[in-house]
C-alpha cells in the first residue's frame, strides 16, 4: 500500500464517515487532495462487496433484492465523485488534473466489472423477464427498464472477444474524453494578449476595459489584458473597432485544440472511431443509431427531419439577415468590406444600435448581479412559492461561492443551492448545473438535493459591481431552470431524479425559463439602476422585446450547424482518418453563412459532444426549443405568473424526473404532443 493510501485512510479522511455538517453538506474546507484517491479505492472496495452480496443472495431474484439493492449500492462512490468533479470543474489545479489520469481508468474498470458481471446480469434479466407478474408501480417499472437497458448497452450480452473489446473501448473513451476537455481548458488559459496602447482598443466600453485592466494588474502587468474566457473574448469581438485584432482574437479562440501542445485532432479521430466500433459490437451501423433509440426522437431520421425542417424555415431569413448586415457594413465603413466570421458580432451590434438604439452598455446598469439573483429567485417564489436563505456556515470550494438553503412554500427544507458566477483560471468555461447530492427517498425519508450552479459572468471591478449583459441574464435563467428541475424533484430513486432524463428532454426545464427574460412583468421585479435605483424604463423593455428576434435566423442556423456537425461525427459508418477541418466544413455546409478561415475549427473545442455527454445529442437544444415555446405559450396563456399552470408544470415535469417516458409527462402537462408552430410564431417566422 502506498504512503498516500495510508495517509488518506487515517481517521481524518472526511469522505469515510458521515458528514457532520448542516444538511450533511460536503465539508469542502476539510477535503485535501491526498484524501481523494484513497477514498475512491475504499469506496470501490465497499461497492464491490455490495455487488457481491446481491449476486450471492440465495433468494430468487426480486425487484427488492436485485434492482433496488443495485440502485442503493455505491453510495460512498457517488459521494466522493460529487465533490471531486465539483472541484475538477470549478477549482482545478495541476494536482487534480494529474489525479484524474489515475481516477478515470479506475472508475471505468470498476463500472465495467459491474455491468459485465454475468451473475448480476442474470438476476436483472430474471426480474425483467418476470416484470408482468411483479405488480410494480410506474417508477419501479421505469427503474427496472432503465437498469436492464443500461446493462444491455454496456455489453452484458456480449461474449468472448467482443466483451473484452467493449471493456477496452469504454476505458479508452473515458480517458480520451477527459483528455479532450483538459486540452480545451489548457488551450483557453494559454492565450492572452496585453495591450499598452489604448488606441488599439477603440470602441471597447470603459466597463470592459476596467475588467481588462484589473486582469492585467492581477498578473503584475501594465495595460489591458484580454483572454479567451467568455466575457473577455465576447466583448472584444463585439466592440473592438480594430478589425485585424478581432481577427487575431477570433483565430485564437477557434484554433483551440487545433494543433501544438493541446492538439485535439487525433483525440477526435480516436473518439469517433472508438464510438463507431462500440456501436458495431451491438449491431448498429453508427454511434448515433446506438444512442438515439433511448431518446425522444428514437432515430437519426427523426433528428435530421427536425434539423432539416428548421433549416428550411430559417435559412431564407438568415440569408436576408446576412445580406442586410453586409450592406450595413459597406455603408458603415464607406469602402468595400466582405464580412468574415470575426465581423458578425461587431457589425451586428452596430446595426442593432441603429435599429433599436439598444446595446449591452445601456442594459448592464440595470442588471447588477445581486439584483438579478433577487429577480431570478423571486420568479421561483412567484411560480412555486420557494424561498432562498443565504447561509455562510455551509462550506464552499472558493470564496466567491455562495450557499443557499432553499425552502418550499410550506416552509419545509427543499435543497441546498451553491452559486459560483465568475471566471477563474481554475474553472472550465461555459455554464452548467450539477449535483453534489441527488434527491431520493430511503425508508420514506426524503433526502433533499444539493445542487451547484456555475457560470462565467462578467466580474466586478474595484469601481463597479458585477453588471450582467442581457445574454448573461438569459444564461442565468437557463441554468436556474436546470437547478429547479433538481430542487423540485420528488422521486424514490436517485438515478431517476431531477435532470436524470433523456438528453433531448433535459433542456425543456432550462429553456422554458429563458422566456421570462423578455417579459416586462418579470423585468419590473428586479431591474433597477445600480446607482440611482431607478426602475428600468418601459421604453428600454420595449426595445428588449422588439430586439428579441434580431438576427434570429442566423442564430438558429448557428445552432443547427452544431447539430449537423454532431450528427455527422456520430453518423460515421466507417473509421475516420481524414482531415478534421475538411470534415467539419462539409458537415455543416448547408447552414453555414460565413465560412470559417482555414485555421479555425469548432470540433477541436466542442466539449459538448467530445467531453460533455452530448454525443448525438446536440440537436436536443433545438428540440427543446420546440418544446419550450409550445409549453410556455400554454404556461402563460392566462398570466405570465400563472401559479395554477406552474403547479401543473411542477407536478408533471419538474418533480417527476425520469420516472416516465418524457412524452407521457409532456402530454400530462400540455394535453397534446408538441408542435413547432409556437416556436415559428415566437421568432416571427409564422
Amino acid at each position: 500500500m502506498t504512503a498516500l493510501t495510508v495517509i488518506g485512510l487515517q481517521g481524518s479522511n472526511p469522505f469515510l464517515g458521515k458528514y457532520k455538517t448542516l444538511h450533511e453538506t460536503a465539508p469542502f474546507r476539510e477535503v485535501k487532495i491526498e484524501h481523494i484517491l484513497p477514498a475512491y479505492q475504499e469506496a470501490i472496495r465497499r461497492h464491490d462487496n455490495e455487488i457481491q452480496k446481491i449476486t450471492a443472495n440465495k433468494e430468487p431474484a426480486s425487484f427488492a433484492n436485485t434492482i433496488e439493492a443495485l440502485e442503493r449500492s455505491g453510495e460512498l462512490l457517488d459521494k466522493i465523485s460529487a465533490v471531486y468533479y465539483t472541484l475538477l470543474n470549478n477549482q482545478t489545479c495541476d494536482e487534480l488534473m494529474n489525479l484524474s489520469q489515475q481516477i478515470s481508468p479506475l472508475l471505468s474498470e470498476h463500472h465495467n466489472n459491474i455491468v459485465l458481471n454475468d451473475a448480476l446480469y442474470q438476476r436483472i434479466k430474471t426480474v425483467y423477464d418476470n416484470r408482468e407478474n411483479l405488480n410494480l408501480n410506474t417508477e419501479q417499472s421505469r427503474l427496472l427498464w432503465e437498469t436492464y437497458m443500461d446493462f444491455l448497452d454496456s455489453g452484458a450480452t456480449l461474449e468472448g472477444a467482443d466483451r473484452e473489446k467493449y471493456r477496452e473501448l469504454s476505458t479508452k473513451l473515458s480517458q480520451l474524453s477527459l483528455n479532450f476537455g483538459q486540452n480545451v481548458l489548457k488551450a483557453t488559459n494559454a492565450y492572452s494578449k496585453v495591450f499598452t496602447d489604448k488606441t488599439l482598443l477603440s470602441g471597447i466600453p470603459e466597463d470592459v476595459l476596467s475588467i481588462a485592466a484589473e486582469k492585467a494588474k492581477a498578473k503584475g502587468l501594465e495595460g489591458w489584458l484580454f483572454d479567451l474566457t467568455a466575457p473577455s473574448y465576447g466583448a472584444f469581438l463585439k466592440y473592438a473597432d480594430n478589425r485585424e485584432l478581432r481577427e487575431e482574437m477570433y483565430r485564437a479562440y477557434m484554433g483551440r485544440g487545433l494543433d501544438g501542445e493541446f492538439n485535439n485532432q487525433p483525440i477526435i479521430r480516436d473518439i469517433v472511431n472508438a464510438r463507431l466500433e462500440m456501436a458495431g459490437l451491438f449491431g448498429y451501423p453508427d454511434y448515433a443509431s446506438y444512442v438515439l433509440r433511448r431518446r425522444m426522437t428514437k432515430n437519426s431520421e427523426t433528428v435530421y427531419g427536425l434539423l432539416d425542417q428548421l433549416r428550411e424555415a430559417y435559412l431564407p431569413l438568415g440569408q436576408r439577415e446576412l445580406s442586410a448586415l453586409q450592406g450595413f457594413a459597406l455603408g458603415y465603413e464607406k469602402n468595400f468590406i466582405k464580412l468574415e466570421a470575426w465581423d458578425w458580432s461587431y457589425y451586428s451590434q452596430k446595426l442593432k444600435d441603429l435599429q433599436f438604439n439598444l446595446n449591452d452598455e445601456m442594459l448592464k446598469p440595470y442588471f447588477k448581479l445581486d439584483n438579478v439573483i433577487e429577480g431570478v429567485f423571486g420568479l421561483a417564489t412567484k411560480l412555486y412559492g420557494l424561498s432562498f436563505k443565504k447561509n455562510n456556515k455551509i462550506q464552499v470550494w472558493h470564496e466567491e461561492v455562495t450557499a443557499y438553503e432553499v425552502f418550499d412554500k410550506d416552509g419545509s427544507f427543499l435543497a441546498v443551492l451553491y452559486t459560483d458566477f465568475h471566471p477563474r483560471a481554475s474553472k472550465r468555461s461555459g455554464a452548467w448545473m450539477s449535483y453534489i447530492k441527488a434527491q431520493h427517498k430511503i425508508k420514506n425519508k426524503d433526502i433533499r438535493p444539493h445542487i451547484t450552479l456555475s457560470t462565467n459572468f462578467t466580474p466586478s471591478t474595484s469601481e463597479k459591481p458585477s453588471l450582467l449583459t442581457f445574454d448573461e441574464v438569459t444564461t442565468f435563467l437557463h441554468e436556474f431552470g436546470h437547478a429547479l428541475h433538481g430542487m423540485l424533484s420528488n422521486t424514490t430513486y436517485a438515478s431517476l431524479s431531477g435532470t436524470n432524463v433523456y438528453r433531448d428532454f433535459v433542456e425543456l426545464p432550462s429553456q422554458i425559463m429563458e422566456n421570462w427574460g423578455t417579459k416586462q412583468e418579470f423585468l419590473n421585479t428586479f431591474a433597477v439602476h445600480y446607482q440611482s435605483g431607478e426602475q428600468i424604463p418601459a421604453k428600454l423593455i420595449e426595445k428588449i422585446i422588439a430586439a428579441d428576434n434580431f438576427n434570429v435566423g442566423y442564430a438558429c442556423l448557428r445552432q443547427l450547424s452544431f447539430g449537423y456537425l454532431d450528427m455527422a461525427w456520430h453518423g460515421l459508418q466507417k473509421p475516420f482518418d481524414g482531415d478534421v477541418r475538411q470534415f467539419e466544413n462539409q458537415a455543416w455546409s448547408s447552414v453555414i453563412l460565413l465560412p470559417q478561415p482555414g485555421e479555425a475549427c469548432m470540433s477541436t473545442s466542442f466539449n459538448h459532444i467530445f467531453s460533455g455527454g452530448y454525443a448525438a445529442g446536440y440537436y436536443g437544444y433545438k428540440w427543446a426549443e420546440v418544446l419550450d415555446a409550445d409549453a410556455f405559450e400554454y404556461f402563460t396563456e392566462n398570466d405570465v405568473f400563472d401559479t395554477e399552470r406552474a403547479a401543473s408544470f411542477r407536478e408533471n415535469i419538474l418533480s417527476r424526473g425520469g420516472t416516465e417516458d418524457p412524452m407521457e409527462l409532456y402530454l400530462k402537462f400540455r394535453g397534446r404532443e408538441p408542435r413547432i408552430d409556437a416556436l415559428l410564431k415566437r421568432n416571427g417566422i409564422k
